[in-house]
């Protein structure tokens, strides 16, 4: 025999109450002339309590951006040291480093790809190592620091960056006296600057 079933709802004796629109406790009121005054009061008051008062910004333009004042700063403590100290064993095994060398280091990266770099024809052998040096991540991030300090940061890491690369860094370096912010900046640098320049 199947179970009996529970009726569900308010039990038998309870009455469901009803709404009540009349009485003293259910008045309805229309807003007035006078609340509609007092709201106006109320906001003319709070208006003028948060008005701010007008600043004068002077029109400046910072000559140079922090990236590249950071780059400078590197750049001249990297000459400071290296005033300081000759050069390190591998500055010195660097600058032993040939032409012919280099342009081998390059043609073994440009054997290990499997497509040829057309968007790099127009550069100079030096602008593709230090390019590939930029954008390769095995030697930690390259914006915001000097090619000579990543590099240097990486030998120190044991992360082994290519000796030609350093040749290349300072040869550029000694061939570009007076602009060597523009050697010591990556190029991911450059391009951000660029962009920054282009959204002013």
């Amino acid at each position: 025999m199947p179970p009996k079933r529970r009726a569900s709802g308010p039990p038998a004796g309870a009455q469901q109450s009803t709404l009540a629109f009349h009485g003293a406790t259910n008045k309805v009121t229309k807003s007035g002339v006078k609340a509609q005054d007092a709201k106006k009061n109320v906001l003319e008051s709070k208006t003028k309590e948060v008005l701010p008062a007008v600043v004068d910004i002077p029109d400046t333009e910072p000559t140079t951006t922090t990236v590249e004042t950071d780059i400078i700063q590197q750049t001249e403590q990297e000459e400071a040291r290296a005033q300081e100290v000759e050069s390190t064993p591998e500055e010195d095994q660097a600058r032993r480093v040939s032409d012919a060398a280099i342009k081998k280091y390059w043609a073994a990266k440009v054997r290990q790809r499997k497509a040829p770099r057309v968007h790099q024809e127009g550069l100079t052998l030096h602008d593709k190592i230090l390019r590939e040096f930029d954008m390769s991540g095995h030697y930690g991030p390259c914006t915001g620091i000097a090619r000579l300090k990543r590099w240097k940061r990486a030998h120190r890491l044991d992360l082994e960056p290519p000796i030609e690369v350093l040749a290349v860094l300072l040869r550029e370096q000694d061939a570009h006296d007076k602009d060597k912010v523009a050697v010591q900046r990556s190029i991911v640098d450059t391009l951000l600057h660029s962009k920054a320049e282009l959204d002013v």
